[in-house]
């Protein structure tokens, strides 16, 4: 943290607070001293300093000499570069931080280093002049489903959306079309289906010519059985009722004969050729193509690793006495059977090698007491009587074993049963991996191949099923985390990823995803828990303490398209908060598992269900606070922006979880937008803000759904459903036309990422919390238009508006062009700037329908009024943004003091300076440009100046006397999107910074 000094008089002139900066530059000692270390890509010194890095296997080499006798943190900063991984940067316990102190990889100030998963391809030539597409050589035994090409996402070539003319016969889709008889490699072939919240894929066995002609396209034979059957379909907990089928074709993939559009690749890995069919303007001679190989770019686990119940039936249980075997008792048994006697003095004994075990049975009236023996030793006598029947409770929980062969023995003492259900080992001492920091790194091209060979068995939200062991399966992530403790990833980019973004997964806990721009990825973005670990009564390995906060995270799923922004399984007390989540074609948060299993027999019997499986969950304490989450649902049905499942709380009767604080809007095929499915419980849900977009504001359809509390909300609709037990809800206040009170616009203010995690903005989406519309507004996202983000908001009634108040010098509103559009006014500070024309006989997206410039820089709004026409159009905005140097997104690193009212002619008459070469200022901007507006002295110097990690060479802020606000440095014409800048001091006694302008 930063601490105030006495006041000091600088060159400066003015008394001003003496800050000390928290971020110690590279090179600088402090008083804490960290240990530097220095990687770069090509990097192989043996000492690790700036002057002779090592390369990432040297340095985790050298840091495992460090760390035992850490008495400060071990700083390792990584220079810009690619870092092309030949396999996953792995750690484990003996890469953690000791002593108190923290191992921290990180960005070297204003240089980029992405650690990166893929091989680069080379040597296209021209393989098909009239279809331009081109072919390249890869390596044998090179395998990938994913592509990028100059850091853009190419699409696996496939053919239409919703092709017409199929039919299901057997495991087969027959159509009259006879093109698909021609494809090649057909076992590579898959076809893919959307449908209610599920996404499914299945590679073909083969194509063949039905006896009537056409085509037939024939499922792989497994595939196709465990996408249609209930052998993924196992219940409570794992999963609930209902099962989507493979009965219909969304696309069909991978096939050379589909490579016909613009940005389509096809890898051939039988003849190991890469053909790819450039867009526009792309030269393959100098383009980078990446491929990505590696599933995993970091994998940081510590012990032990997953753990998994086995059966009553496991061959290392040895059962002594009257025992028998009870089979389809549909109590929610683990297998849905057990092993019983009614035999004082029956016993069974389990055999292992770990360091302990669970011994999983129930809990009812009529059990009673048993004994526990570890190695021949009674060590404690345990109860499973209860008055409610619980499945696959731990009766009997044995931990801190040294690590070798063990053998623990229950003797049955008491009661008319004894019920094993099963056992779970705990095959090593519970040791995370711990205290790592990764900040400001780069994580890149990753793919994930298992869909090639099983397909893709979805149960929901990017949660699969292994059809063999019927086992939860998960997407792995770029960043995986398995076993962490006090783990932080900060302001990082996780992008062109063939699985999920991260993962918290096996009982990772106290752990930080904070302020990361997650995006472009096949799975989701964060995820966190497990599905299988409910039973847990042994806090050491449950998912808690775990923060997701002030991350961007959009246009994720792009593959996977059941997988969501952020998803939490069984997990206490995780904190989800102010995150912008948007543009996904599922759901945005979805919080919880196991649907009805905790929730009584007699809520399960109102649902209508003719059996109950009942037990508890773990479950509780967690919070979904002050994020926006917009644009989602554009493809699948059946979830929400907000989304949770399964209960939270022990049903001790309070409240435990709490959504508050969101602002959720457009959403899309959406029944519901604060959406507690079966088995909520417990739920405090209040001060959100719902608006644009269909379904209830609120919705609960089911007994199973219990003690909630819904209240304080704001909607612009009425409508809510609710089949809900021991539920409250207190109906929304309803606002139309957008005049949203008081407490509401501040909900809407707060929601997201906070000031400190916003880039400096040129570039508004149309989604953006700063636009305020009245009037009726509708949303439409994944238009496929070309728009910006992909999405628009839009108008039809006369005299609506849409409000931006900016700090800047000039703006543009971005709208549509075309026939069904008409006239806008444009107001700004209040006066009209007249009437636009928004028509076109053609449709014109992504347009500057008005403009201005040259404003006296600092506050001034703009009003965009539909007057005439079928729609109105807004995209966004394009502002010169002026941002003073005081701005809470800009980072100071080193030795920064604040001069305040220097009457010298500042921007907001104030200055940040450092007299300490080698500090340095960063700034994330999201835009096309940036200046950098400063004063220019005789005390000043050089400024070394770093665009995305590149070096842009120096700057001279020195001149023969004083100017306030000098343009010292300017660029244009970058791609729109986010970029970052870095001025670090290179000579002179002052660096001063005024302000930056973002276009």
């Amino acid at each position: 943290m930063s601490l105030f000094r006495r006041r000091a008089v600088g060159r400066l002139g003015v008394l001003v607070p003496v800050l000390c900066a928290a971020v110690v530059a590279p090179g600088t000692a402090s008083a804490a001293s960290p240990t530097l270390l220095y990687a770069s890509p090509t990097g192989s010194g043996s000492t690790c300093t700036v002057s002779a890095p090592c390369d990432l296997a040297g340095i985790q080499t050298k840091v495992q000499g460090l760390v035992s006798g850490m008495t400060a943190d071990i700083d390792v900063y990584l220079r810009g570069g690619t870092y092309r991984l030949a396999q996953a940067f792995t750690l484990g316990p003996s890469d953690s931080g000791q002593n108190g102190h923290r191992v921290v990889y990180a960005a070297y100030p204003g240089e980029k280093p992405v650690l990166n998963g893929a091989k680069k391809i080379t040597g296209f030539s021209l393989y098909d002049s009239a279809k331009n597409i081109y072919r390249a050589a890869i390596p044998a035994g090179t395998q990938s489903r994913q592509l990028f090409v100059d850091g853009v996402r190419a699409q696996r070539a496939r053919g239409p959306l919703n092709p017409g003319g199929f039919t299901l016969s057997g495991s087969s889709f027959t159509t009259s079309d006879t093109s698909y008889a021609s494809f090649t490699n057909t076992s590579s072939v898959e076809v893919a289906y959307d449908k209610d919240w599920k996404h499914m894929r299945c590679p073909l066995a083969g194509i063949t010519v039905p006896s009537g002609g056409g085509s037939s396209l024939n499922v792989d034979s497994a595939c196709f059985v465990n996408n249609n059957t209930s052998v993924v379909n196992r219940g409570f907990p794992f999963n609930g009722a209902g099962l989507p089928k493979l009965d219909g074709l969304t696309w069909v993939e991978n096939a050379y004969q589909l490579l016909d559009e613009q940005g389509e690749f096809y890898l051939d890995t039988a003849a190991n050729y890469l053909y790819y069919k450039p867009r526009t303007g792309q030269d393959l001679s100098t383009a980078d193509v990446e491929l990505p190989v590696l599933d995993k770019l970091v994998d940081a686990g510590g012990t032990p690793g997953h753990l998994t119940p086995v059966n009553d039936n496991d061959s290392h249980a040895t059962y002594t006495g009257a025992w028998s075997t009870s089979t389809g008792r549909n109590f929610g048994d683990l297998r849905d059977d057990v092993h019983v006697t009614s035999t004082n003095g029956d016993s069974v004994s389990y055999t292992f090698t770990g360091t302990g075990l669970d011994v999983l049975s129930e809990v009812n009236s009529d059990e009673g007491g048993i004994d526990v023996y570890v190695d021949g030793t009674r060590t404690q006598s345990v109860s499973a009587t209860g008055s409610t029947r619980l499945a696959q409770q731990v009766i009997a929980s044995v931990n801190g074993l040294t690590k070798g062969q063990h053998t623990v023995k229950l003797v049955k003492t008491s009661g008319s049963f004894m019920v094993i259900d099963g056992f779970t080992v705990i095959p090593d001492t519970v040791a995370p991996v711990h205290d790592i920091t990764f900040r400001g790194l780069t994580f890149a091209y990753a793919t994930w191949m298992l869909p090639s060979t099983v397909g893709y068995l979805d149960n929901q939200a990017g949660v699969l099923w292994d059809a063999i062991t019927q086992a939860p399966l998960r997407i792995p992530a770029a960043v995986q985390i398995h076993r962490g403790a006090n783990i932080t990833l900060t302001d990082s980019e996780i992008t062109h990823t063939g699985g999920n973004g991260v993962d918290l997964a096996d009982g990772t806990q106290n752990t930080s995803v904070t302020g990361n721009y997650i995006h472009d990825t096949s799975g989701g973005g964060v995820y966190a828990g497990e599905v299988d670990d409910y039973y847990l009564t042994d806090t050491a390995r449950m998912t808690t303490g775990d923060t997701i906060s002030q991350n961007w995270i959009e246009h994720v799923a792009l593959d996977y398209r059941d997988a969501v922004g952020i998803w939490g399984g069984y997990t206490r007390n995780l904190t989800i908060a102010n995150n912008d989540i948007g543009h996904t074609p599922y759901s945005g948060i979805s919080l919880g598992w196991g649907w009805g299993y905790a929730s009584p027999c007699s809520m399960q019997s109102a649902q209508g269900l003719s059996i109950c499986r009942h037990g508890t969950i773990y479950a509780g304490g967690n919070q979904i606070l002050n994020n926006h989450v917009h644009d989602v649902m554009n493809v699948l049905h059946d979830g929400g922006p907000i989304y949770t499942n399964g209960g939270q709380g022990n049903g001790g009767g309070t409240v435990t979880s709490v959504v508050s604080g969101n602002l959720l809007e457009v959403t899309n095929h959406t029944n519901q937008v604060i959406y507690h499915d079966e088995g909520s419980s417990y739920w405090d849900t209040h001060d959100n803000v719902v608006r644009l977009g269909p379904g209830n504001w609120v919705g609960m359809w089911t007994p199973t759904i219990h003690d909630n509390y819904i209240h304080d909300n704001y909607a612009d609709r009425s409508n809510w459903a609710s089949k809900a037990t021991n539920t409250t809800v207190v109906q929304s206040t309803i606002v139309s036309g957008g005049a949203w009170p008081a407490a509401a616009q501040a909900i809407i203010a707060a929601a997201g990422p906070t000031a400190a995690y916003r880039p400096m903005t040129g570039l508004i989406d149309d989604d953006d919390t700063a636009i305020a519309y009245t009037g009726t507004w509708s949303a439409n996202g994944y238009r496929g238009l070309g728009d910006l983000h992909d999405n628009v908001h839009a108008a039809s009634v006369d005299g609506a508006t849409a409000t931006l108040t900016f700090t800047g010098t000039g703006v543009s509103v971005i709208g549509e062009k075309y026939s069904d559009q008409g006239q806008i006014e444009v107001l700004i500070d209040g006066a009209s700037q007249g009437r636009f024309d928004t028509t076109s006989t053609t449709r014109q997206v992504r347009q500057a329908v008005y403009s201005t410039s040259g404003l006296t820089p600092g506050s001034h709004t703009i009003q965009v009024i539909k007057r005439s026409g079928t729609w109105a159009t807004v995209d966004g905005f394009e502002v010169t943004g002026t941002h003073n140097d005081t701005n809470a997104s800009i980072a100071y690193n080193g030795s920064w003091r604040l001069f305040a009212n220097r009457s010298l002619g500042d921007y907001q008459d104030d200055v940040h300076a450092s007299t300490v070469n080698g500090d340095s200022v960063t700034v994330a901007f999201l835009g096309t440009g940036i200046d950098v507006i400063t004063e220019t002295n005789t005390d000043e110097g050089l400024i070394a100046v770093s665009l995305d990690g590149a070096s842009q060479g120096a700057v001279n802020a020195n001149a023969t006397s004083r100017h306030a606000q000098q343009t010292v440095y300017t660029v244009s014409g970058l791609t729109a999107g986010r970029h970052t800048l870095t001025l670090t001091k290179n000579s002179g006694a002052y660096l001063v910074i005024d302000r930056f302008d973002v276009r």
